[in-house]
């Protein structure tokens, strides 16, 4: 599989569990991969034939910085969700990271992968939380 992959997409949100991180935002540090079949592509040099990663580096920029999580796992998940619902992708990865969250570590962060297979769960557990 072939994966296009934007990294290190830095960016300020509502992160965290404690009062003080509810009130500033934060950098967090988001890396994605995403399976894609990039032959078609090749072939053309056109743009129209592969995922604009420019326009989804925009989106993710757009969702993290409205959002107001208490948990990089949740963060993480909803990007994750956004782009296979948005952008209709098969996979994708996210390295999600807060800098500087634990004293004496440079970041601390989850990495998770999900698949189309799960959106329908996503979905369904979306409407059942308040």
């Amino acid at each position: 599989m072939d994966k296009i992959f934007i990294h290190a997409l830095k960016t300020e949100a509502i992160i965290g569990i404690f009062d003080w991180e509810r009130q500033v935002k934060q950098t967090v540090v988001i890396d994605i991969e995403i399976g894609a079949d990039v032959r078609k592509a090749a072939l053309s040099d056109s743009i129209e034939d592969t995922l604009n990663y420019k326009r989804v580096a925009k989106r993710v920029l757009s969702f993290v910085e409205a959002s107001q999580f208490h948990l990089v796992e949740t963060l993480a998940e909803h990007i994750a969700m956004l782009l296979l619902e948005e952008f209709g992708i098969a996979w994708v990865g996210i390295v999600l990271t807060k800098p500087g969250a634990v004293r004496s570590s440079r970041d601390v962060g989850v990495a998770l992968e999900r698949d189309r297979s799960r959106l329908d769960e996503w979905r369904a557990a979306s409407r059942r939380t308040p």
